[in-house]
């Protein structure tokens, strides 16, 4: 039996996309199909798969992004799907441990291209909103200028508390690093 699940993470939130992907492996549903915010799910064993998920600095389809997802097959995984760089993996539980980051300085690494796509991300919407405040504000007088411009500080708000997000994860993995040496 297949289930659709329809569901949204930031792109801050991947670690606890890992989690609820790996909590809906322990209740007998793995993953088999990813799409944008859609997760098709296959009934079977619980507990039988271990997901990860990771930013890659290439497409899946380039020829550097596609050498790593061998890579990674090549150690037991299964690459289920991608979305933009995005990639899913998982590999049966009976394997041992999974991990796609093998010391602190990949987990630093990973999460500083997580970073840069959100700067990204932010530096477009700071854009935009400095391009279109004053074309917002005085061609709708009505009113909807204001909602409108309400609406996308709000969300360059919410992408700044990713931002911020991301980087206390990174301090501490740095203070973690710093313990270890």
């Amino acid at each position: 039996m297949k289930k659709t699940v329809r569901k949204i993470f930031w792109i801050w939130d991947f670690e606890k996309e890992e989690k609820w992907l790996n909590e809906m492996s322990s209740k007998g549903w793995h993953l088999c199909e990813v799409g944008n915010s859609t997760y098709v799910f296959q009934e079977g064993e619980a507990g039988n798969y271990i997901y990860r998920l990771e930013l890659l600095n290439d497409l899946p389809t380039s020829i550097m992004g596609t050498d790593y997802i061998h890579f990674v097959e090549e150690t037991g995984a299964e690459h289920i799907g991608s979305i933009f760089r995005w990639v899913y993996f998982r590999r049966k539980a009976d394997s041992g441990e999974f991990n796609m980051f093998s010391d602190i300085d990949s987990r630093i690494s990973h999460l500083n291209r997580i970073l840069i796509l959100n700067m990204v991300l932010f530096g477009v919407m700071l854009f935009s909103i400095a391009n279109n405040i004053y074309w917002l504000m005085m061609r709708l007088r009505n009113g909807g200028g204001l909602v409108i411009g309400i609406f996308l500080m709000a969300y360059l708000l919410f992408l700044m508390y990713g931002l911020i997000s991301l980087l206390l994860i990174r301090h501490k993995l740095r203070k973690r690093k710093i313990l270890h040496e």
